[in-house]
């Protein structure tokens, strides 16, 4: 099993939780790029968003991916639209274990709350939500090596569920 496996997917669909579960299953570093780039900024990411706007943001999360994938050792969890930029897109189609994490609008919901630092959600969340999973689909299909639904899971179920899969 390569010593990098990174999790991609929609807002809601676990990336987090699954991360962090599988890499202390397989004794991996979890990196979740979201919260490297607050780390990095010393700012939330709603904050982030208001202050550069969308553009800026996604430049900050750029490098912090593209940083990111070059550490071996470790579960990546990617921000839900980290597959949008060209870079991180070409980085990723050469990345051998790549999960994608489905999930239902309905099992989603509950996860995001609709109502936190998710800037792309704020206004009328499950139709953002919908037109952001119909823009970032494709994308994730494509890079997608592996696929786990999670719908009706626990983090820990879905983390043993990749776990077997990459064994």
């Amino acid at each position: 099993m390569s010593s990098k496996i990174v999790l991609i997917g929609p807002p809601g669909s676990g990336k987090t939780s699954v991360g962090k579960i599988l890499a202390e299953e397989l004794d991996l570093q979890a990196i979740d790029t979201d919260r490297e780039i607050e780390k990095k900024s010393g700012k939330k990411i709603g904050d982030i968003f208001l202050e550069v706007g969308e553009s800026g943001f996604r430049k900050i999360e750029r490098e912090v991916v593209l940083d990111a994938l070059k550490r071996d050792g470790s579960v990546i969890s990617l921000g839900g639209g980290s597959i949008l930029d060209s870079e991180v897109f070409e980085q990723l189609s050469g990345e051998p274990q790549v999960v994608y994490l489905e999930v239902s609008i309905s099992n989603a919901a509950p996860r995001v709350g609709f109502n936190t630092d998710r800037p792309l959600l704020l206004a009328n969340p499950r139709q953002q939500w919908l037109k952001l999973f119909e823009e970032r689909k494709d994308r994730y299909e494509s890079l997608a090596r592996y696929r786990i639904k999670t719908d009706n899971k626990k983090a820990k179920e879905s983390a043993l569920e990749i776990k077997e899969m990459l064994s």
